[in-house]
């Protein structure tokens, strides 16, 4: 049983997908702090110019302390200027016509709820959707689970009786700090590998590590092939020196 546990990204870059595809079940990690300028509230998008940013405004003057599920949209009004900058910028790509409608009801009807963990979980379930990835999403907020940081993670782990966790790269380090949380209860730690596919995109020349957005607008029926081709064979923590064993 494989467990892999995010805060809710919004638009996900392909990685995220990759991820979760490999798992048999993701928690979203919206029981945390809320981080300003993250990507829980912002991603990339190419653009004649490059990678830019799009941003989701939400409220916090005086919420220092909220978690992303308490996390609330200021403006709900910034869809259609955002929709607006995503139609400039990819309305002459193969696959716009047939998806924009989708999305555009995804977003605004999540937009509607004005939390800012719907907006981003609708967005990621449509995405995730168009990349064939089937694996059961469920949220950190309604497991219950004690603990900071990787104690958090294994109990949560651990109240989804999975028995290996898979964790982005980036997270490795405080992985091997907080390693005995995961050996006490049974669960063996991987580290995700992933190399960014190259594909056509609407500008030249490639640029990698926009949102999964970008790969579903250029590609369309092919995107899930694509994200799957950037896959490696993850790394046990204990060897993430080594770099020798496998996921199995």
């Amino acid at each position: 049983m494989i467990c892999v546990i995010s805060q809710p990204t919004f638009l996900p870059w392909l990685g995220w997908f990759d991820l979760v595809d490999q798992s048999n079940m993701m928690v979203i990690l919206d029981d945390v702090q809320f981080d300003k300028r993250s990507w829980q509230q912002r991603n990339r998008i190419r653009t004649c110019n490059g990678l830019e940013y799009l941003s989701v405004p939400v409220q916090t003057s005086g919420r220092y302390h909220q978690r992303i599920m308490e996390c609330e949209l200021s403006d709900q009004a910034f869809v259609l200027k955002m929709l607006k900058t995503i139609r400039a910028n990819y309305a002459k790509a193969p696959f716009f016509l047939s998806t924009i409608d989708e999305l555009t009801r995804t977003m605004e009807t999540s937009a509607a709820t004005g939390r800012l963990v719907e907006l981003n979980c609708a967005i990621i379930s449509w995405m995730a959707d168009k990349l064939n990835v089937k694996t059961p999403m469920i949220r950190a907020s309604t497991i219950d689970a004690g603990g900071e940081r990787g104690e958090h993670l294994a109990a949560i782990c651990e109240r989804v009786e999975a028995d290996s966790y898979l964790s982005p790269a980036g997270a490795s380090d405080y992985l091997i700090e907080d390693k005995n949380s995961f050996d006490c209860r049974g669960i063996s730690v991987w580290i995700q590998k992933y190399e960014h596919p190259e594909y056509i995109q609407r500008f030249a020349p490639f640029i990698p590590y926009a949102s999964a957005l970008d790969l579903i607008f250029n590609v369309g029926p092919d995107a899930s092939d694509v994200m799957r081709s950037g896959r490696g064979s993850s790394i046990a923590l204990v060897d993430i020196n080594k770099k020798t064993d496998v996921f199995k």
